[in-house]
C-alpha cells in the first residue's frame, strides 16, 4: 500500500511535540511491515539546524493563495534509520522562521496561510511527482485542509481517483480557529463555509474541516476516541458523534530502538529485565547525585518530566508536594518548564528542603532519560492525556507509573489492585477523580508497596518491562484502518454504479 504521511513536524527534524515522534517513527514500521509510506512536511529553519541531508529536486509549484501566487519548491531526505522518503515543502517567506507555529507565546498571524500553501503543495506533488498514492494520513488542522481538496477539487482528477483520508487527532485542544475572511486564503467556493462543513461558530475551522471530509478519522488511543465524543471535544463532540463509526482509537508506540535501557547510551548503568535491580540502583544513585539529593537507595523517588502545566495535572501536584515536603519521606525530581507560577512554587520547595526536591527548569534529552532510568515511580496525574508516551518508556525503564485513568494512560496503566495483581495484569497505579486528594491517597499507596511489599513491587516492574508498546502493533492496527476505508470506497463505488 502506498501512504502519503501529511505532517507539520516530524523527529528528528522539527518538533514542539508527540505528533513529531509519530511522525518519525510510523513510516519506518510501515516498511517493516511491506508497505510504501512518503512522508510531507515543511522546510523549517529548524529542520536546516538539526543537520539533515536535504538533495534538490527538480519539483516547483505555484500556489494560488487568496489574490497571490506563491512559489514553493520540493528537497527530498530520508527518515533515519528507515529508507522511508521524506519530502520537504520549501517557501522562506511561510517557514524560514524561528519557531514552528508561534514566538514569545503568540501565534504566527499568517498560520492559516502558512498551512493552506503547505496543503495545496501536498496536493500539487502527488501530480508533480506522479507519486502513487492509496491514502493520505493527515496529522492535526495544520493537514485539515487536505480531505477538503481531494473530495472538492481533486477526486477525479488522474491519479487522485482512488485515493482515501485519514484524519489523525493528536489533540483536540488545538484547532486551527481562523477568522471567517481567512476562507478566501484556501481557494474553496464560499458555500463550503457552513456549519456542517468549515464554519465553526462564525470563524473557520480546519480541523472540524478535516473531520468533515476525512474518510476515517482516529485518535492516539481507544480511550481519548470516546473522550472527545463528549466532555473533552472542545466543542467538536457532535462532529465525532455524527461520525463515531468511522472514528478508531490506535495507541502510539514506542521505539525500542531508542528507548531502551538495555542500550541508552545516556544512563549509568544499562539493564534489562533480568538485572534491573542492581541496574536501576547504579541509575538511581547517579539521578541523585546529578539533583544534588542524598543518596539514599530506599527512600522512593518521584520522577516527573514535561510541561509545568494545568493540563499535565501540576494544580495537583503542587497540592501534594506542599503537604508531603515536610511530612513524607520521599525524594521529588522534576525536570519541565511551564506556567511560571509552578516555577517559583518548584525553586521554593527546592530552596526550603534541598534534600527532597531536585529541579531543572529546562530541557534535556539525555537528563530525561536518567529521570526515567533512575526514578522509582513516575507521576502523570493529567487533566487529559491524549495518549501519553512517558508511562510508556517508565514501562520499558521498570519505572512504575503512578497515572490518573484518562486518554492514553488508562488505556496503558493497569492498578495495582487486588484483581489486577492476581492475574497478573497489573503495571502501575491509578486513580479516577481529577482531585489532589485521590492523588495523594494512591501515591501513598504506590509508596506503601514499594516500602512494605517489595516482591508486589518486583512483579510490577518486571509485568511493566515485559509489555510490548512497540510501532509494529500500532502500525498493523493503521494498516488495518487504511484497508478498511478502501474497502467502503470501493462499496460505494459500486452501489453508485448500480443507482446509475
Amino acid at each position: 500500500m502506498n501512504i502519503l504521511i501529511a505532517s507539520s513536524e516530524v523527529a528528528p527534524f522539527s518538533k514542539t511535540g508527540g505528533l513529531a515522534d509519530v511522525s518519525g517513527a510510523l513510516p519506518g514500521a510501515l516498511r517493516q511491515l511491506g508497505h510504501q509510506p512518503v512522508v510531507f512536511t515543511p522546510l523549517y529553519r529548524q529542520v536546516r539546524q538539526s543537520g539533515a541531508v536535504l538533495e534538490p529536486t527538480d519539483v516547483t509549484f505555484e500556489i494560488p493563495i487568496g489574490s497571490k501566487v506563491m512559489i514553493g519548491h520540493l528537497l527530498k531526505g530520508t527518515i533515519p534509520g528507515s529508507d522511508a522518503p521524506v519530502y520537504f515543502v520549501d517557501q522562506p517567506e511561510y517557514f524560514d522562521r524561528a519557531q514552528l507555529y508561534q514566538e514569545e507565546g503568540q501565534d504566527y498571524k499568517d498560520n492559516c496561510e502558512r498551512f493552506v500553501f503547505f496543503s495545496r503543495a501536498i496536493m500539487e506533488a502527488i501530480r508533480l511527482l506522479d507519486l502513487p498514492v492509496d491514502v493520505i494520513h493527515c496529522n492535526d488542522w495544520q493537514t485539515g485542509l487536505i480531505p477538503a481538496l481531494l473530495r472538492i477539487e481533486y477526486q477525479h482528477a488522474r491519479g487522485y481517483e482512488d485515493i482515501v483520508t485519514l484524519m489523525t487527532i493528536h489533540n483536540m485542544a488545538y484547532q486551527g480557529h481562523f477568522w471567517h475572511w481567512d476562507m478566501l486564503l484556501t481557494g474553496l467556493d464560499w458555500k463550503y463555509f457552513n456549519w456542517k462543513q468549515m464554519e465553526f461558530w462564525g470563524n473557520l475551522n480546519l480541523m472540524k474541516t478535516g473531520l468533515v471530509f476525512a474518510d476515517a478519522i482516529n485518535t492516539v488511543s481507544p480511550r481519548y476516541a470516546q473522550e472527545i465524543q463528549s466532555d473533552l471535544g472542545c466543542g467538536l463532540e457532535g462532529v465525532l458523534r455524527q461520525r463515531s463509526a468511522s472514528l478508531f482509537g490506535i495507541i502510539n508506540g514506542v521505539d525500542y530502538s531508542l528507548w531502551d535501557p538495555a542500550i541508552d547510551p545516556h544512563l549509568a548503568a544499562n539493564y534489562s529485565v533480568d538485572n534491573w535491580t542492581e541496574g536501576k540502583a547504579t541509575c538511581k544513585a547517579a539521578i541523585q547525585r546529578e539533583f544534588g539529593l542524598p543518596a539514599e537507595p530506599n527512600t522512593p523517588l518521584i520522577g516527573l518530566v514535561g510541561r509545568l502545566a494545568d493540563q499535565k495535572g501540576w494544580d495537583l501536584v503542587a497540592d501534594v508536594m506542599q503537604r508531603w515536603v515536610n511530612r513524607e519521606n520521599v525524594q521529588w525530581v522534576i525536570l519541565g518548564t511551564g506556567e511560571p507560577r509552578y516555577h517559583q512554587m518548584l525553586e521554593g520547595l527546592a530552596r526550603q528542603r534541598p534534600d527532597r526536591v531536585g529541579v531543572r527548569l529546562g530541557f534535556s534529552d539525555p537528563l530525561a532519560r536518567q529521570i526515567e532510568a533512575g526514578a522509582d515511580m513516575f507521576l502523570m496525574p493529567s487533566r487529559y492525556e491524549p495518549c501519553g508516551l512517558n508511562q510508556l518508556y517508565s514501562l520499558k525503564y521498570g519505572t512504575v507509573p503512578v497515572v490518573r485513568e484518562t486518554g492514553g494512560l488508562a488505556d496503558s496503566i493497569r492498578d495495582a489492585s487486588p484483581e489486577n495483581l492476581s492475574n497478573g495484569t497489573a503495571n502501575g497505579f491509578s486513580f479516577q477523580g481529577y482531585d489532589a486528594d485521590q492523588l495523594e491517597v494512591t501515591l501513598q499507596r504506590a509508596c506503601d508497596t514499594y516500602n512494605t511489599r517489595r516482591d508486589t513491587w518486583r512483579n510490577l516492574v518486571d509485568t511493566g518491562m515485559k509489555q510490548d508498546w512497540s510501532w509494529e502493533n500500532s502500525a498493523r492496527q493503521y494498516v488495518s484502518v487504511y484497508q478498511q476505508m478502501q474497502r467502503q470506497r470501493e462499496v460505494a463505488r459500486e452501489a453508485a454504479e448500480t443507482t446509475h
